[in-house]
């Protein structure tokens, strides 16, 4: 092992269940590199790194995974569990995809990055609550004191991963395992992490493994990537060097899977299908004290937003986390309180659920997770048909299963190429045809505008792409209008025909995409556009 390597991984095969998903994988980390695993979903990335810690349950590893640990070379395939139990934390921390669900929900920020101190440095409590604070405002966390009395869902997206990054760099690790550390968060905020991830892995002379599918990510990111593709590492090398020229053509198709522009302008006079005017959305917070007995405070979440979105049209809703976008988009569903007005094709939301049925036929939803927003418990004709239960209660079971098999065909999802689609369930299909499973959901009732959230952000690159032209097809056949909700500017710029950039609750920039996006006139405009290069 070369002094200033710190991690060699040679040959790592991986199985479960006696089928083998990672491949004779060999790669290794300098100390103080930054090294990035870049593949699809189902690429093994994610398990050649738990492979590493032990913590791929139920997998059957072999090869050779060399580690310069502070007690001294270490295989870590061939090390028993009280060793790993030694090296996790210690010498090599995680920070996970989803800072949500790794987090513990009955525990407080500080709580939790305290029990890594006292378990693995064995401080007293009165300075592990310190030391605790202390790692929270190294993470550059406002107020470090009242965050770490804080409950992960207190905390947004971007301060929870601060959080884990904390947990992660508790005990000054060699190596930082980073799995998908951004892939939920806004672009301004993705670049904070980022930079906060260069500058601790800079200061403290970290090596990182960065596991993710955003190769923009990887190209601001890391010195040397390597390509992962159905469990082998088929290419690897210098970022600058690989990306200028890609050698395999798995490498040169993720660098291509860029969403792409193929849509077309709405018709002359087409007419207004969703319409918002001087719509304002507020939410009740408990107040302090004695007052909160007896009243609520106000949170305003959006305020006098105005637009209006034409058959075969879509509009681009951009902002940061926070910044109202998906409040906006609650009240064009109807489905949160708000003062103005909201039209959809021509009639106003009431409140009653009754006078409202029409209307929920003609706006439905996409939204971001397909595979929370999809009912495990039911069958792809159960899920795709159960708003025809609703609006087309006449419909004979015939009549139902017809029309549910159509829409399959329609995205892409016939009996065809999924034998047995009917009676499957969400976790048997990959998240981008889960995703297409979602959107047959919305079209079954032959709606006319379709509220987009986020629908691409859990995608990795190539399934995003497939999503996107899919929508370009289904708007240019069907004349449908999208409300697009999204922080990806690029996804903005492939499907949207008019933007509004959304800061604090506020509309603060709206108009054609070229125009805003070539010559905008907001400064949060530019520094979003800013962070998205």
């Amino acid at each position: 092992m070369n002094p200033t390597t710190l991690l060699t991984v040679e040959s790592l095969r991986v199985a479960f269940a006696g089928r083998e998903v990672v491949h004779g994988v060999s790669f290794d980390i300098r100390a103080g590199e930054k090294l990035a695993l870049v593949g699809e979903s189902g690429s093994g990335k994610t398990i050649t790194a738990l492979s590493l810690l032990g913590l791929a349950q139920g997998a059957h590893l072999s090869g050779k995974a060399d580690f310069a640990s502070s007690a001294g070379p270490l295989d870590l395939l061939a090390a028993p569990e009280r060793q790993l139990r030694g090296i996790r934390g210690q010498d090599i921390a995680m920070v996970f995809q989803e800072p949500m669900t790794a987090l513990n929900p009955v525990f407080t920020i500080g709580a939790q990055i305290a029990e890594v101190l006292e378990e693995k440095l064995g401080l007293a409590p009165a300075e592990f609550a310190q030391a605790a604070i202390d790692l929270i405002a190294e993470t550059g966390m406002d107020d470090p004191a009242r965050r770490a009395k804080a409950y992960p869902h207190q905390l947004s997206g971007g301060q929870r991963q601060r959080a884990m990054i904390a947990m992660a760099l508790a005990c000054a690790p060699k190596l930082l395992l980073a799995d998908e550390p951004t892939t939920a968060l806004d672009v301004s905020v993705r670049q904070q992490i980022l930079d906060l991830l260069t500058d601790l892995q800079r200061r403290k002379g970290m090596a990182v493994l960065l596991i993710t599918h955003d190769l923009h990510l990887v190209r601001k990111f890391a010195d040397r990537v390597a390509v992962m593709e159905q469990g082998v590492i088929v290419e690897q090398g210098a970022v600058a060097e690989v990306f200028a020229r890609p050698q395999h053509a798995y490498t040169r198709q993720l660098l291509d899977s860029l969403p792409v522009r193929d849509v077309r302008a709405p018709a002359p006079g087409a007419p207004v299908l969703l319409e918002a005017r001087g719509v304002r959305v507020e939410y009740p917070i408990p107040q302090p004290g004695l007052r909160g007995w007896f009243s609520s405070g106000r949170f305003v979440a959006v305020q006098g937003a105005d637009f209006r979105l034409h058959r075969g049209e879509t509009v681009g809703v951009v902002g940061e986390s926070g910044s109202g976008k998906s409040s906006l988009a609650l009240a064009a569903l109807g489905l949160v309180r708000h003062d103005g007005l909201v039209r959809v094709g021509g009639a106003s939301w009431s409140g009653r659920a009754a006078s409202d049925l029409s209307l929920r036929k003609q706006v439905q939803v996409v939204f971001q997770d397909p595979f929370s927003s999809l009912s495990p418990r039911l069958t792809v004709e159960e899920l795709v048909g159960e708003g025809l239960d609703v609006h087309m209660p006449t419909l004979s079971r015939g009549e139902r299963q017809e029309r549910v098999v159509q829409v399959l065909e329609v995205v892409g999802m016939g009996q065809a190429q999924f034998p047995g689609i009917l009676q499957r369930y969400p976790h048997q299909f990959s998240g981008g045809q889960r995703q297409r499973l979602a959107i047959a959901r919305a079209l079954v009732l032959e709606p006319a505008v379709l509220v987009l959230d986020e629908p691409t952000s859990a995608l990795d690159v190539t399934m995003a792409q497939q999503v996107l032209l899919l929508l370009q097809r289904l708007q240019q056949e069907r004349g449908l209008a999208y409300l697009l909700i999204t922080h990806d500017v690029a996804v903005v710029k492939a499907m949207a025909h008019r933007v509004l950039v959304m800061q604090s609750g506020a509309i603060v920039e709206s108009g054609e995409l070229d125009a805003v996006f070539n010559t905008p006139s907001h400064p949060y405009t530019r520094k979003l556009l800013a962070a998205s290069l």
